[in-house]
């Protein structure tokens, strides 16, 4: 066990050699080097006289500092003895923390016996814990309970169920009061009998705007199609506020978008057909866009809207049975089915094939 000396050399080859034979305790190493220091000698000078490395100069003198201020803060003097002996390292790791802290965990490292690593965890745990404004309900300040809150916030998330027993363990040898030991307590019972997993929420999701409710409506047929077909399909009654359907008929069924010429259809129907047919239905061009093949269209019927408009095509019969399409300048003499309110045609998608030849790409 090493014997202080009784008083400090003042002159620095006293302090030299002292440092040199190891003379004394490890505290007044510190001392001396520090003093050594003060007098102008580097620490390299310093090695080259003693054996004592840089590092090992740096770490004895902060640590020296530390157990000053042990000693100042009235330290118990078994812990003062104890590291006045030993513990150099584990002292330097405590630089970090205020007087009455150091004082705190010095005690709380000699009762636990705790290495150097063991004080480094629990001296961050300490500063952690000092960044926490309002601790929980009967914890203190004490180091054990400093460990307590790290792992408590540890096994907030998912972490192995190994780690989390040797956490488990850890807060058990460190708590402190007996909040901090229930907290740690209640963690071994809940993996002694872990709760059921929590059913998720439903992915519920809500209509922002009438404009994405889309609609159902009844597909009456494909042109050409006679006018008995037209009008034999009943008018669909929908029910709020999802716009649900029901048929007790056989039928064939599209949806639209929810725009609001869709919505506004009272007695709305649909017809199918493609550029060809309508080009025949109405007698009139219809141009489409696909190069070299008919597109299809649908076509939103409102039977409902029987009054003429000039600026409207409409729903009648022709001569030869079939439905027709039709506009009229002036107020027509023959009977209106219904007024068309839209024609939809198909998502335009890229055409690989099409854009190899030069010219349908450009244009």
């Amino acid at each position: 066990m090493p014997t202080p000396v009784a008083n400090l050399p003042t002159d620095s080859e006293g302090l030299l050699r002292l440092l040199r034979h190891k003379e004394g305790t490890w505290v007044q190493w510190g001392i001396a080097c520090q003093m050594l220091q003060k007098m102008g000698e580097n620490s390299l000078a310093i090695f080259e006289n003693t054996g004592f490395e840089p590092i090992q100069q740096n770490q004895i003198v902060v640590a020296s500092q530390v157990y000053a201020s042990l000693q100042a803060g009235n330290a118990a003097d078994i812990v003062l003895a104890h590291f006045e002996q030993k513990g150099s390292d584990i002292l330097n790791e405590l630089r970090v923390l205020n007087q009455s802290e150091r004082v705190a965990m010095a005690t709380f490292a000699l009762e636990k016996n705790l290495d150097v690593l063991e004080a480094k965890d629990v001296v961050k745990a300490m500063k952690e814990a000092a960044s926490v404004a309002n601790l929980p309900e009967g914890f203190t300040r004490h180091p054990g309970d400093a460990v307590v809150l790290q792992i408590l916030k540890a096994t907030q998330g998912k972490i192995d169920p190994q780690e989390r027993t040797r956490l488990i363990a850890r807060g058990l040898r460190f708590a402190h009061s007996e909040k901090a030991r229930a907290a740690i307590e209640r963690l071994l019972t809940d993996m002694a009998n872990p709760t059921k997993k929590k059913a998720p929420n439903l992915p519920n999701f809500r209509y922002d705007a009438e404009d994405s409710i889309p609609r159902i409506l009844p597909v009456v047929g494909t042109l050409p199609l006679s006018v008995e077909k037209f009008t034999a399909v009943p008018q669909v009654q929908e029910l709020t506020p999802f716009g649900i359907v029901s048929s007790s008929v056989e039928s064939t069924w599209a949806t639209l978008p929810g725009w609001f010429v869709v919505h506004e259809a009272e007695d709305g129907v649909i017809v199918s057909c493609n550029t060809d047919t309508l080009q025949s239905a109405i007698n009139q061009e219809v141009l489409s866009s696909v190069r070299d093949r008919a597109e299809d269209i649908l076509i939103l019927v409102d039977r409902s809207q029987r009054t003429w408009d000039e600026n409207s095509y409409f729903a009648i019969a022709g001569e030869d049975g079939n439905l027709k399409f039709a506009w009229f300048d002036t107020q027509p003499t023959v009977e209106i089915l219904g007024k068309v309110t839209l024609t939809l045609r198909p998502k335009r998608f890229f055409d690989e094939k099409a854009s190899q030849d030069r010219w349908q790409f450009e244009e």
